[in-house]
C-alpha cells in the first residue's frame, strides 16, 4: 500500500502524473491521510482545484482509497521527523512513518527525509 500527499492524490485524479508517478501508482494500492481530504476542501474553496465534494467522479475515487485517521501514535511521530513545515505534509509524512507506507509525494524536503519511507 502507498500513501499519497495532497498534490500527487490531486494530480493522479486529473490525470496529470509524471511517467515516474504513474509506475509507481499502478504497482500498487492507495491510501491517504485524512488530513489530505481537508486539504482538497481547501483548495477547492480556493480555486486551485475544479471540482466540487458533490462530484460523483471524486466520490468515486476516493471511496476506493483508504484513510488513516490522525491517532496519538501518528502524533508522537511527527516529534521524529528530520523536517519541518507544514503541519498538514508533516501529519502526512508521519502517517507514513508509522504505517510504514511508502510515501508518494513531489515536496523535495520530505523527499530528502532519512526517516520517511519515500515511493521511489
Amino acid at each position: 500500500m502507498l500513501n499519497l500527499d495532497t498534490h500527487v492524490l490531486v494530480h493522479a485524479l486529473g490525470g496529470r502524473l509524471t511517467p515516474g508517478e504513474d509506475a509507481i501508482l499502478r504497482s500498487d494500492t492507495w491510501s491517504i491521510a485524512d488530513i489530505v481530504l481537508w486539504e482538497i476542501a481547501k483548495l477547492i474553496e480556493l480555486g486551485r482545484v475544479e471540482t466540487n465534494l458533490d462530484d460523483p467522479a471524486l466520490i468515486r475515487a476516493l471511496s476506493r482509497i483508504h484513510v488513516w485517521p490522525i491517532t496519538l501514535e501518528i502524533c508522537k511521530a511527527l516529534g521524529d521527523l528530520d523536517f519541518r513545515g507544514d503541519p498538514a505534509d508533516q501529519l502526512i509524512a508521519a502517517t507514513s512513518v508509522v504505517h510504514r507506507l511508502p510515501l508518494v509525494t513531489r515536496d523535495r524536503v520530505i523527499r530528502k527525509s532519512r526517516v520517511v519511507p519515500i515511493a521511489r
